[in-house]
């Protein structure tokens, strides 16, 4: 079976979230499964790009509404992701660094959607699946089975991944001349709410959708920014897969970005080591227990209650408990972060930006992660804080309710709580701070944690039993 993945981001060429850790990772795994898995998403001008070599596949040309646009295929030549990747470049559309944040961002992803079927439509085969993940890909099944030049295409089954509901990628219907023709009277098929909604298109149009856990496709028939009624209407094609991770990438025993290497044998005195680095670049006690935060400084994350909630705790808990926070996003979480800084030398600090490697650092050496999401269609962060011993304490939201089982129950391993509230986060944290004091109790689990499997393996393989249900 060949697949083609079409994303807007892939680890570790552009990241920005979950999004491009599955993609970098998931067609890796159905490769090993005996599967063709490719990849196809913009370009960027990031390292990646410059550090590797690059062969061009295809040439084209394309309209977007007025403007006549060419683009370039480039496949990646050694293979070193584990599946052929290809890059889309756009010259004046896809050639800058960031990933999202751009003026034009609708006019860009348009322009990579119109270009990636006008590249697959010029195939000599066709793929069996053509696998689309989220709104930056939205209206992929709609041009498909709609726009009269891509008539080759739309037997194709296609399947459209949910990471995030909260953005759906809305633009005018000014915005419609962009798209190739097709007939006028199917415009419904990717309005939602009087607004062309490459989200409710996908959801519409796609042959099966599917969310990155069963928890997250539950919660948006309740609650999905304005979709609710369109995933009630269609959950009959809908389904949930858990994500996983790259045990190639995310491994305390091989993973050359932290301190000490570690084993289900060793990882008291790994953990021990790895901390104690962690703490001496942050000036922290390595002696008291460590609750870390990794992710963007959003609402969504629950970020604009850590301030608060680090000051009330470090009181609550009697000045013993250290936090670091490692991160961006929101200037005035940032800024609240870096504010309560030098109230709290020595018990607190941050790192406000992205950096890949001390994010494996503060898995090894943390003992606790802290994960308040209002919103979580999956996390993986928790899932790799398992894979390195690190207790995860999470709001039981989304796919954390899926993964993180509470201690105090049955089987347990972590910590969840019910509200995004500073209150239960204190609360939790009182009782991660309780815990540690039992060693035994805490080794224990972290045994059982990294004894979990949330690899691919399982994931990858349900994702190739829904395609085979697709032809």
């Amino acid at each position: 079976m060949e697949i083609i993945h079409i994303s807007a981001e892939c680890y570790p060429v552009a990241k920005v979230g979950g999004l491009g850790d599955v993609v970098g990772a998931l067609p890796k795994y159905q490769q090993e499964k005996g599967h063709i898995a490719k990849v196809l998403m913009p370009f960027y001008k990031r390292p990646f790009m410059a550090e590797n070599e690059f062969e061009l596949v295809h040439e084209g040309g394309m309209w977007i509404g007025n403007d006549w646009r060419h683009f370039d295929v480039i496949k990646e030549k050694n293979n070193k992701l584990g599946f052929d990747l290809y890059i889309l470049e756009i010259p004046g559309l896809l050639h800058q660094e960031n990933v999202y944040g751009e003026w034009n961002d609708s006019e860009r992803f348009t322009a990579f959607q119109i270009a990636a079927l006008d590249w697959l439509n010029s195939w000599q085969h066709k793929p069996d699946i053509i696998h689309c993940h989220d709104h930056q890909t939205g209206l992929i099944p709609f041009m498909m089975t709609q726009c009269f030049k891509y008539a080759s295409l739309k037997n194709i089954p296609s399947v459209f991944t949910i990471h995030n509901a909260q953005y759906q990628g809305q633009m005018g219907w000014d915005k419609m001349y962009w798209l190739p023709s097709f007939d006028n009277w199917k415009t419904g098929m990717i309005d939602w709410n009087h607004h062309i909604n490459p989200m409710a298109s996908a959801i519409k149009n796609a042959w099966h959708v599917t969310t990155v856990s069963p928890g997250y496709l539950q919660e948006l028939m309740g609650s999905a920014n304005g979709l609710e009624p369109l995933f009630r209407q269609e959950a009959g094609k809908c389904s949930g897969i858990l994500n996983g991770i790259d045990t190639a990438v995310w491994n305390p025993s091989t993973d050359d970005m932290i301190t000490a290497h570690y084993n289900l044998k060793n990882f008291v005195s790994g953990k021990r080591k790895n901390k104690q680095t962690l703490c001496d670049i942050f000036h922290l006690d390595a002696q008291k227990p460590l609750f870390s935060f990794i992710g963007r400084l959003v609402d969504d994350k629950g970020a604009d209650l850590l301030p608060e909630a680090i000051l009330r705790a470090i009181n609550e808990t009697n000045h013993h408990a250290s936090f670091l926070v490692l991160g961006s996003g929101r200037g005035e979480i940032e800024g609240a972060l870096e504010q309560i800084k030098p109230h709290l030398a020595g018990e607190y600090n941050s790192f406000i930006g992205y950096n890949e490697r001390l994010s494996h650092l503060i898995y090894a050496g943390s003992d606790f992660l802290l994960m308040p999401s209002r919103v979580e269609p999956c996390g993986l962060n928790q899932l790799y804080s398992l894979k390195y011993g690190t207790m995860p304490i999470v709001r039981g939201v989304g796919g954390l309710r899926d993964t993180v089982i509470d201690f105090g129950d049955p089987g347990g391993y972590g910590i969840r709580f019910v509200q995004p509230s500073i209150e239960d986060i204190c609360h939790s944290i009182n009782r991660g701070v309780a815990l540690y004091q039992d060693v035994k109790k805490l080794n224990d689990l972290r045994r059982q944690m990294m004894k979990l499997d949330f690899s691919w393996d399982t994931s990858a393989q349900q994702y190739i039993d829904l395609y085979k249900t697709l032809k």
